[in-house]
């Protein structure tokens, strides 16, 4: 077997390099304090994604993906009928929020589980960490609601929704 870096003895000649053992002990320290928060951790983050999932809730024709309950504690996922994810994510971001909606196809997870591929496209993935405050999630509900009537206010498929030429996928 041909060794994949010259210069060294390690691994019986062939691997060059030495352990990086400041990093790997700062690695286990960082892995120790992380366990040794972690019930705190998830209560803290539970109570921030239920607040934020009620927030966004109230916007009219949204819907929740996944289970309300059983889903990781820093996640929240919902679709908005009658915008385009890669808009939302656009405005979001000049307003200081980060967030995924997926490739410019429908995610495959949301179609697996029912969603039609119109209101899949209207999908915002949010990951919350234990840093995050309460103000932030203020700010995220207020901010998204603003934006998703924004892009509504400007779709034909909102208009063609509002005036009964197409029916509504979500109640």
């Amino acid at each position: 077997m041909t060794s994949l870096i010259e210069g060294g003895t390690q691994e019986y000649g062939k691997r060059a390099g030495t352990e990086n053992l400041p990093a790997i002990m700062g690695m286990a320290t960082a892995l120790k304090e992380a366990v040794s928060r972690i019930d705190k951790n998830t209560t803290k983050l539970t109570s921030l994604r239920d607040k934020l999932i009620h927030g966004l809730l109230e916007i009219p024709h949204t819907i929740l993906n996944g289970d309300p309950v059983n889903r990781l504690p820093g996640n929240v996922n919902v679709c908005f009928e009658g915008i385009e994810g890669k808009s939302l994510l656009l405005l979001l971001d000049s307003k200081g929020i980060c967030a995924s909606s997926g490739s410019l196809d429908p995610s495959h997870v949301l179609l697996a589980i029912g969603r039609s591929h119109e209101i899949a496209h209207g999908s915002l993935r949010l990951s919350l960490s234990e840093e995050n405050t309460e103000e932030e999630i203020d700010y995220m509900i207020k901010t998204i609601k603003e934006v998703v009537t924004y892009l509504r206010n400007m779709s034909p498929i909102w208009k063609d929704l509002q005036e009964g030429k197409r029916s509504y996928v979500t109640q």
